[in-house]
Parts: C-alpha cells; sequence; structure tokens
C-alpha cells in the first residue's frame, strides 16, 4: 500500500520539502526522495538559519486531517490515554 511521506531536507544552509508517496519501508522512502531528487523541481531556499556544515534529511507520513492518532500512549490505573498535537 501506497503512502504519502513529507520530506524535509535541510543541506550547506538551504533548505527544502516536498511530498512523495511510496511503500513504508526505508529502502522505498529513500528511492523515492532520489527519484524527486532527479526531477530538478524541488525550490531550495536559502537560510542563515541552519548550519552550512550540516546536512540532514527527515520524514513523516502524512495523514488526512480526520486521522487522529496519538503521539505517545500511556496505561494508567487501566485505561489507556493518549497525547498527540493538533
Amino acid at each position: 500500500m501506497l503512502k504519502d511521506f513529507q520530506v524535509i531536507i535541510c543541506a550547506y544552509g538551504y533548505r527544502t520539502r516536498f511530498k512523495v508517496k511510496c511503500e513504508d519501508s526505508a529502502e522505498a522512502i529513500e528511492n523515492a526522495i532520489v527519484d524527486r531528487l532527479g526531477k530538478s523541481d524541488i525550490k531550495w531556499d536559502e537560510s542563515g538559519f541552519y548550519d552550512k556544515r550540516k546536512k540532514w534529511i527527515t520524514y513523516e507520513e502524512v495523514l488526512d486531517a480526520n486521522t487522529r492518532k496519538p503521539l505517545q500512549t500511556k496505561e494508567v490505573l487501566g485505561v489507556r490515554l493518549g497525547t498527540g498535537a493538533s
């Protein structure tokens, strides 16, 4: 099943954000990112906020607005509680 992922790349003082659709595996996500970078349609924003020596890529699954999943759950006195971001 294909899922949507939001990818954020920060490298050499530049930052970009885009979405890819792929299977939920490390290899599939990596290949989707490489394919998207190969299209050369990504807009890079220069920012003085990020260290020019550092590089990193983050990604997270994109859920529709009606889907609510807790970020953490904890069982307290037999009741499962969840906390999420809004």
